[in-house]
């Protein structure tokens, strides 16, 4: 049994429910408290809490075991069930993780960069947000999850736009983020409909057995799984329906930034393979050539021109939003292998990316809480200006690359394996070839902080001025991991395996 022995059974069987609920229950609470210091201790305790049930309930999956928790004691499919199996637990994980590391940094930076008045909002805001994204994933019910898809948009559209105090470019961005989340949201719903019409069931594990009984069922099912497809696409960020993304991620405050690179499109793409494989099924015919060609052809895309785009950037925080496209293209070429072992390098560069993002994103935060920096020409100087900053950049950069010794050398690894077993010689080109572009954006951020001179003010070089500790210490966390799991990959590979088992593929 191991750790599992230190997690109560009811706490096994419960920490589903309890990994929702709780911050839900919370969040309503935290917005309306008197104290900005109170609402993030609270927020702190709700999420070391969903962070400790989760690693409970990954336990229990590494275990070889799944839970179906039966929401008020109704059995499915008439009730509402919670599932836990190797598919969720590790997303779970990856979302209550990044939420306390958020946590712990948002102390100095949601005071340098959200009104006094609205921070306790602010903290309500995200776990009400926390508790969608992880509503999401657990829930085995299609329709509840079309609801916490919206309780995590909504409450994403109002902290991105509470970065208004530091750009009031965060407004447009959050309108635009509303309107296309809307749209996305409108065709998954619609999808949902015609899967209900088709099924007469909205249970997900009972939607499969059904379509497995009619062979993959009538055209109804094939356009239902067209609108759930782009829904979840425009999610996803799934290029071209990215537009979203580089505004959002380039103008929320740097706390909200680092939580949606981390895991909102994590949790749309957990939602992708769930459907796709589990719902529907990749031995349908139009099932299997919407995953292998469109996206895999998007995908590739994505890789391309994402990495093009993120090259032309002035602004850093732009370069990585398009970068993080690219990087859903190279999740999506595993996908669209469909094989055991190209699902399994999909997932692991899932689970990869969010530790990789989040580093660079945090550091990105801390260069502009200390001097306001968001432009790639004001990075001159700074590898001796914040030299621990900017080392935690540059390893978390070194890992976008997929230098060796890096969680992103085994994401791609990983992917280029999964590729010549399908006989996919052209994609390992161009996993190789968008490394090299990312070299380029990459190298061109590290190159400037450390091999120009730090600016002057008033005659006077700018001294050294490293960024708090409560920014480090969450910054610092994730660049270890990134390479302990470069030097290890046992336990990532090992979820991306029991990810690949549930869904099945084609091989």
């Amino acid at each position: 049994m191991g750790m599992l022995e230190f997690f109560p059974e009811w706490l096994q069987y419960h920490g589903a429910a309890l990994a929702v609920v709780l911050p839900l229950l919370m969040g309503a609470i935290c917005a309306i408290l008197p104290s900005e210091r109170l609402a993030w201790i609270t927020t702190l305790i709700v999420v070391s809490i969903c962070t400790v049930t989760a690693f409970g309930l990954l336990l229990v999956t590494f275990g070889g075991e799944s839970v179906i928790y039966k929401m008020g004691g109704w059995d499915p499919p008439k009730g509402i069930s919670y599932v836990i199996d190797g598919l969720n637990t590790p997303v779970i994980f990856l979302i209550s993780a990044m939420a306390l590391l958020t946590t712990l940094y948002g102390l100095p930076s949601v005071v340098a960069e959200v009104e006094p008045k609205k921070r306790a909002p602010f903290y309500g805001a995200f776990l009400i947000g926390v508790a969608g994204l992880l509503g999401m994933v657990v829930t085995g019910d299609a329709f509840n999850v079309f609801v916490f898809l919206e309780v995590s948009s909504i409450s994403t559209y109002v902290l991105v736009a509470m970065g208004a105090s530091r750009d009031r470019r965060a407004l447009a961005a959050a309108y635009r983020y509303l309107i296309l989340g809307s749209i996305g949201a409108t065709f998954f719903v619609i999808g949902l409909g015609f899967l209900y019409m088709e099924t007469g069931t909205l249970n997900m594990a009972d939607i499969g057995r059904k379509l497995q009984e009619l062979e993959g069922g009538s055209r109804v099912a094939m356009v239902a799984f067209g609108f759930i497809t782009v829904g979840l696409g425009l999610k996803l960020a799934m290029f071209p329906l990215h537009m979203w993304l580089p505004g959002a991620y380039a103008h929320a405050p740097s706390f909200v930034t680092v939580f949606l690179a981390s895991t909102a499109t994590k949790a749309a793409l957990y939602l992708m393979l769930r459907f796709s494989f589990t719902v529907f099924d990749v031995s349908f015919d139009y099932v299997l050539t919407v995953v292998t060609y469109l996206f895999t052809g998007l995908g590739c895309a994505a890789m391309v021109l994402g990495s093009l785009q993120a090259i032309f950037q002035t602004d850093a925080r732009r370069t990585l939003a398009y970068s993080s496209v690219a990087q859903v293209g190279y999740m999506l070429l595993g996908v669209g292998m469909a094989t055991s072992l190209g699902l399994t390098a999909g997932y692991v560069h899932l689970l990869n990316h969010a530790v990789i993002k989040g580093a660079l994103f945090f550091a990105l935060g801390a260069f502009w809480y200390r001097y306001g920096i968001t432009r790639t020409e004001d990075f001159a100087g700074l590898g001796k200006m914040m030299p621990w900053t900017m080392g935690a950049f540059t390893l978390g950069g070194l890992s976008l690359i997929g230098v060796p010794l890096t969680a992103g050398f085994i994401s791609k690894l990983q992917l280029a394996e999964a590729a010549l077993q399908r006989g996919w010689g052209w994609a390992v080109f161009v996993i190789m070839a968008t490394s090299i572009l990312a070299i380029i954006y990459i190298g061109r951020l590290i190159l400037t902080a450390y091999f120009q001179a730090p600016p002057e003010i008033d005659g006077e070089v700018v001294k050294r001025n490293e960024a708090p500790l409560m920014m480090l210490i969450p910054m610092w966390i994730l660049v270890a991991l990134s390479i302990t799991i470069g030097v290890n990959s046992d336990f990532v590979v090992q979820a991306g395996q029991m990810a690949a088992e549930v869904l099945g593929g084609i091989s």
